[in-house]
């Protein structure tokens, strides 16, 4: 996960300040609990704007600072490029896994999105 600020062509008058849907985004990042997960599109969903990719984009160039191991591809695949560092979160937490099959790549587990997964429980709390 990139522990980037902000995007390389920000303005620099507006390098202190995320975007308002950036904000949005990590916030709800801060809200998954430990061992649960939401998808990009569950983020959107939650948030009634933008879309799995818009989230992907947020977390790609922000979500450095908060739990980027919680926000997930909807197949439970584990981040390429970060697996091992998302693993060690998730075995941390005791996140629902599925253990890989001798065919996997790599022999790595996927989540187990059925009993990982965290639908926003209380996201009237502080919800705006």
């Amino acid at each position: 996960m990139s522990e980037q600020s902000r995007p390389q062509d920000a303005h620099p008058e507006y390098a202190d300040r995320l975007p308002e849907y950036a904000e949005r985004v990590l916030d709800v990042a801060e809200r998954i609990p430990p061992g649960r997960v939401m998808t990009y599109g569950d983020v959107a969903e939650w948030l009634e704007e933008g879309g799995p990719r818009q989230v992907g984009r947020v977390m790609a160039l922000y979500g450095g600072a908060v739990p980027w191991w919680r926000v997930v591809r909807s197949d439970g695949v584990l981040l390429p490029g970060h697996e091992l560092r998302a693993l060690g979160h998730y075995r941390a937490e005791g996140t629902p896994l599925k253990e890989a099959s001798r065919a996997a790549e790599n022999h790595l587990p996927r989540l187990d999105m059925r009993r990982a997964r965290w639908d926003g429980g209380d996201r009237a709390e502080g919800h705006t």
